[in-house]
């Protein structure tokens, strides 16, 4: 008996040994990626240090060389590997505006190489921490924060992670998102962005290499850092499940001093109606939430959606665009498709500085294809035209009112919005035809009243 004991006492221990490994390695495993996808549901410390995190975007191909394929717009080599330029109507865009350095756009991401080839001259400058100071030093170099911010040497941004100027991307995202907005144009290198005249500001609040960092908080202080600063523009290709109050104020502080904010709708297969997805979800009319569609104009099975939540549908998936060590390589998500449209709104705010951010978000989101395959998946049931909103911007329109100054004006923007896809029985097509026709009728009246003298001041 005492024989048969002994060798069970041994299985039992061994059994318990065993599943007690099991466990622990499931539930390490399950920690670490929490860490790195976005929007985890988990619960304890963990949550609360992802609450901000990536999209569980990886980099499907890598390329350290790019073959050439030569372009009649541009001689950036890979320019024909782009197919969301082409579905974006990119190129007959770039013939009204390339975006203007003016511009700043701040992408609060991973970080950036700064020295990459298709990336360095498109970068925004501190101008107070360039130059010298009265000891002669580099202002960017001299360990003083010179422009009296809080922040020291901060010539392109901050690195919120690390606390200090070192924008290095030790994952990849954030220099990828860069080069779809802004990678240099006709530089005989690479590939080029939606606007690759805008500047950049790099805002670091993710690193793989520091997963103690609280996300949440250093997306928060990015966004303050971008109001402070001037941006434009925010891009964000993160978010999390979780409702913040803080990072609501700072993207409504955002909005109160006329920043748009550009947002994934997130990867988490689901609808954001019922599911918000944050920050992309804030109810805040300065945001712009965006998912992805393949070639096909099909959103991704990965990508959120919703008909209230999610406003627009922008290219997403294998897309190329840059990768620190002046490398390239193809990424797919939402993360991807902010960026577009992150870029469109740079080449309008370029082309009409005079805009506030409710204009060039409601010409990003009315001008763009109205599609049956989005029906259903966003708001606006439209993916990305960078051209339309250009050109009907060149039309003498605004978001707030339009202007006909003959009677031709009405037929020929008809046409255009007939042959351009819209569709004259599209709703924004009959609106805007219809307050074409109102302003043609209230011009014709304000004549008649000139030559009655009815007018006040008419002569």
């Amino acid at each position: 008996m005492r024989s048969t004991v002994v060798p069970l006492t041994i299985a039992g221990f061994f059994f318990f040994f065993i599943g007690g490994l099991i466990l622990f390695f499931q539930f390490d495993d399950g920690l670490n990626h929490t860490q790195f996808r976005s929007g985890s549901s988990t619960s304890g410390k963990a949550q609360s240090l992802s609450a901000r995190s990536l999209e569980d975007s990886k980099i499907t191909e890598k390329l350290t060389k790019i073959e050439n394929e030569p372009s009649a717009l541009f001689n950036d080599p890979a320019i024909a590997q782009a197919w969301g330029l082409k579905k974006s109507d990119a190129a007959r865009a770039w013939s009204v505006t390339k975006g203007s350095r003016e511009i700043i756009v701040a992408v609060i991401d991973t970080g950036l190489d700064t020295q990459h080839e298709d990336l360095k001259n498109n970068l925004w400058k501190n101008v107070g921490e360039i130059g010298t100071d009265s000891k002669g030093r580099n202002k960017s170099t001299n360990g003083v924060d010179d422009d009296g911010n809080g922040f020291i040497d901060d010539v392109h941004g901050w690195n919120f992670v690390r606390n200090n100027n070192q924008l290095n991307d030790n994952h990849g995202h954030g220099t990828h998102i860069t080069g779809i907005i802004a990678a240099e144009a006709n530089n005989n290198t690479g590939i080029v962005g939606i606007a690759p005249e805008v500047s950049i500001m790099t805002l670091k609040y993710f690193d793989p290499q520091s997963p103690g960092s609280d996300n949440l908080k250093n997306t928060i202080k990015s966004i303050h850092y971008a109001v402070k600063m001037g941006a434009h523009i925010i891009n964000y290709s993160g978010g999390g499940l979780d409702y913040s109050q803080e990072e609501f104020d700072a993207v409504n502080e955002a909005r109160k001093k006329g920043i748009l904010f550009v947002a994934a709708s997130g990867n988490e297969r689901s609808n954001s109606d019922k599911i918000p997805y944050y920050p992309a979800d804030y109810n805040l009319d300065n945001i712009i939430s965006v998912t992805a569609f393949n070639p096909s104009i099909e959103v991704l099975a990965s990508s959120n959606w919703g008909t209230e939540s999610v406003h627009i549908a922008a290219p997403g998936q294998n897309v190329i665009s840059t990768l620190p060590g002046n490398a390239y390589g193809f990424m797919t998500g939402t993360s991807q498709a902010t960026a577009f449209v992150t870029g469109g709104a740079a080449l309008v705010l370029s082309h009409q500085a005079g805009f506030k951010y409710t204009d060039v978000r409601k010409y990003i989101l009315s001008t763009g294809d109205a599609l049956e395959s989005l029906t259903g998946k966003t708001q606006s049931s439209r993916k990305l035209n960078l051209y339309k909103a250009l050109t009907i911007l060149d039309q003498d329109l605004t978001a707030s009112g339009v202007r006909a100054t003959n009677s031709g004006q009405v037929k020929v923007l008809s046409e255009q919005i007939e042959n351009s896809g819209l569709g004259a029985t599209a709703q924004f097509g009959k609106s805007l035809i219809e307050a074409l026709q109102k302003a043609e009728e209230e011009d014709s009246s304000r004549v008649r009243k000139d030559r009655l003298g009815l007018n006040p001041g008419s002569p």
